[in-house]
């Protein structure tokens, strides 16, 4: 039987800006990767999934 592995994540979207001529806002989004109690800052989700991804492949 092989040892039950668990990775957990917290995600938060923090609004940084609004830009003013077209209205697309900008994220800060922070990932922190409970089991290592660590956080990372991203400024796109494609990067925070990226960072998981990769996290989850290492266990």
């Amino acid at each position: 039987m092989e040892p039950l592995q668990i990775a957990s994540f917290v995600v938060r979207f923090q609004l940084a800006a609004v830009e003013e001529g077209t209205g697309k806002k900008q994220w800060r989004i922070k990932v922190t990767h409970v089991q290592e109690e660590r956080e990372t800052l991203f400024d796109s989700i494609e990067e925070a999934t990226a960072f998981m991804k990769s996290m989850v492949n290492d266990f």
